[in-house]
């Protein structure tokens, strides 16, 4: 477990499923509310039960007790990366960005919508870099996306003088 002043991070357990569940659509009606919905609450709920924490890493940021961020890696993807309307730019999402990084220390890769500003720049001032833009047909709120990468800084090599 890390912590951040009150703020601390854990993997997620099967107990936080419903808790997951909520905080994602609070976050995606709040940060996207353009976006199509192409799932009902409950399906969103069986969908993080039943395959987002069975298929990848998940990692919660807990204040108060309480979920107030997750970050889901699957290999060198961050999947998903979402935080509690109201806890935002306090650096929880800082916090869960540095644990997928020392998850998979190499590289990541990631796709966020195009108009979700504020994503973009959070991506953009921790190091990931645009790689590909899409129009929407490869994920099913047909939604332009764009593809982001960061890759670690690798080491000065020493000439040998």
């Amino acid at each position: 477990m890390q912590k951040n002043d009150e703020v601390f991070l854990e993997r997620a357990a099967d107990d936080d499923a419903a808790e997951i569940a909520n905080l994602y659509l609070a976050s995606r009606a709040d940060a996207l509310p353009f976006l199509r919905r192409v799932h009902t609450d409950d399906e969103v709920r069986v969908w993080v039960r039943n395959v987002l924490l069975t298929r990848g890493e998940t990692c919660v940021a807990r204040l108060n007790g309480s979920v107030v961020g997750f970050v889901t890696l699957i290999g060198d993807e961050l999947d998903q990366l979402y935080l509690l309307p109201g806890h935002y730019r306090r650096g929880i999402g800082s916090l869960l960005l540095a644990k997928a990084k020392e998850r998979s220390p190499g590289r990541l890769h990631l796709f966020t919508f195009q108009r979700n500003e504020r994503a973009r720049a959070f991506y953009e001032a921790h190091g990931f870099r645009i790689v590909g833009l899409n129009d929407g047909s490869r994920n099913e709120e047909g939604e332009p996306d764009v593809l982001y990468e960061w890759q670690a800084a690798s080491p000065e090599v020493k000439s040998a003088d």
